[in-house]
């Protein structure tokens, strides 16, 4: 990534690195590393990292800010605030898109607007920002856009993330989604999808499609566990 592109985004984002091999990683996707043959790193491990101290800096945030919030809700308010449709947002907000370095496919078929590779793409800005300065900086980062974001705007849509954020307390927990049948034509069809826990039927839920019942399914279990949803 030439030096310019790097000068600017930083003036976008507030923050300049003292090792610009940080960012220019950040945003390299796996798809131009291997165009270029393997030579240069990519994000992936970077988003690994910035996905928990993002997760980190906005549960810190909620509860020291929603003292009133039971252990339930802000399980669900981190989960919308941290998904992909919000990270998104974040991404976009910054213009990520036009300086991330993509394989030719990629931004032939539209990589720059595609959502997760913009979220997974912000996190790797957050890994890359902590690695550099620390904590307090990431999070100077990461608050400027979740402080902003109400509670309002960010009820929980998202219900299998959720879900997952609660089971991924207990080491060893196994969440799983089955097909448990379909009925209607071709063009009207509804899904019926069971979500299990240690093979254990948790929730059902049904759908115009797998994606949505998957959904639906999830919202059943987080209600039997007393998430408010």
């Amino acid at each position: 990534m030439k030096m310019i592109y790097v000068n600017t985004f930083e003036k976008i984002i507030g923050y300049t690195f003292k090792d610009k091999s940080l960012i220019q990683t950040a945003l390299t996707h796996s798809s131009y590393a291997n165009e270029m043959q393997g030579k240069i790193p990519f994000n992936e491990r970077l988003e690994f990292l910035g996905d928990s101290v993002l997760g980190m800096i906005t549960a810190e945030y909620l509860y020291k800010n929603h003292p009133e919030m039971p252990e339930g809700q802000l399980t669900k308010l981190r989960a919308s605030l941290v998904c992909e449709k919000s990270l998104h947002k974040f991404a976009d907000s910054i213009r990520l898109g036009e300086f991330m370095s993509l394989g030719k496919g990629e931004i032939n078929t539209g990589g720059r607007e595609r959502p997760s590779i913009l979220a997974d793409a912000f996190e790797s800005v957050i890994a890359a920002i902590y690695l550099d300065a620390g904590f307090e900086e990431a999070k100077k980062f990461v608050l400027g856009f979740i402080s902003n974001a109400s509670v309002e705007d960010n009820s929980i849509s998202d219900y299998k993330s959720a879900l997952q954020e609660i089971i991924q307390k207990n080491h060893g927990e196994i969440l799983e989604y089955f097909m448990a049948g379909e009925s209607g034509p071709d063009h009207a069809k509804t899904f019926i999808v069971e979500v299990k826990l240690n093979s254990n039927i948790i929730g059902t839920g049904t759908g115009r499609s797998k994606k949505q019942a998957e959904q639906m399914a999830a919202k059943e279990a987080l209600r039997l566990m007393g998430v408010d949803v």
